[in-house]
């Protein structure tokens, strides 16, 4: 008896350390952003006179549009993200259920180019699209349509791995069954497989809105005006010069940053939770 006691007694202590270690930098962040004094130096972790200057501070200031940076990567994620399992479904179904010549040589090419990060090509997709623009305005430096084609280009290849191995452990005999009763393939496709793969869907459209809504050196590059940056490269700005000095406004920024994340977690969290091991019968 215990034994088992002091055993569970050293999983909390585990599991409580784990978890100050995970919030202990929100904790400091929201220490900083209640700092009236905005500086790196003097701030402490219950700081005194604590006050919301520092927000205020962040929605006045009209050289720094705050709320127009969270919109613009809110808008850039969601439609990246969208896109991308869109995309990434459309590929990874042909892949997991047809078998024509070519087959495994896509799916290595794919895995292939992926080994490459897009940052290596910056310089070359920069290029790229300066020549572009003469002839699709649309696609422009200095647009957002420019960045969610950059963001595709690298997003559906390894995504498509991910689902093609999901789409993998969806029984076929579901699909013949629909089939049998009158269905076309591609209604067997939405109707019963996209159904099926929701947790893994939900998954590729989180992770790609975080990847998305994080990224930082392909947008600094191709976004040179203040009302069309990401929130990842206006903060930089915050940071850039004298950091000290705002320190608390930066935190503030970064907290106030991190809600559209936080509450795309709470609505599919269902889904997240259940996961991977969703669906029906497998194969």
């Amino acid at each position: 008896m215990i034994n088992y006691r002091l055993k569970r007694g050293l999983k909390h202590i585990v599991i409580w350390v784990f978890i100050m270690f995970a919030i202990f930098p929100i904790i400091w962040a929201l220490s900083a952003a209640l700092n009236p004094s905005n500086t790196l130096m003097g701030q402490r972790l219950i700081p005194e006179n604590a006050s919301l200057k520092n927000f205020v501070a962040l929605f006045n200031n009209k050289q720094h549009p705050f709320p127009i940076w969270i919109w613009n990567s809110v808008k850039i994620s969601l439609i990246v993200s969208l896109i991308t399992v869109i995309l990434t479904s459309l590929a990874a179904y042909p892949f997991s259920r047809f078998r024509f010549k070519g087959r495994r040589q896509g799916l290595f090419i794919i895995l292939l180019v992926q080994i490459f990060p897009q940052m290596l090509a910056m310089v070359a997709i920069y290029l790229l699209f300066l020549n572009i623009q003469n002839y699709i305005p649309i696609l422009s430096i200095n647009t957002h349509m420019a960045v969610i084609v950059i963001y595709l280009g690298g997003a559906v290849g390894i995504n498509t791995w991910l689902l093609k191995g999901y789409f993998d452990t969806i029984s076929r005999s579901l699909e013949e069954a629909a089939q049998i009763d009158g269905a076309t393939r591609f209604q067997a496709y939405y109707k019963i497989i996209l159904p099926l793969a929701k947790p893994i869907l939900a998954a590729l459209f989180v992770i790609q809105f975080i990847n998305t809504y994080n990224e930082y050196v392909l947008a600094s590059i191709m976004l040179n005006s203040s009302d069309k940056f990401t929130l990842a490269v206006g903060l930089q700005m915050f940071i850039s010069e004298n950091y000290g000095q705002r320190w608390g406004v930066f935190s503030a920024a970064a907290l106030l940053g991190a809600i559209p994340i936080t509450v795309l977690f709470l609505v599919v969290q269902d889904y997240l939770v259940t996961g991977l091991t969703g669906g029906a019968v497998k194969e």
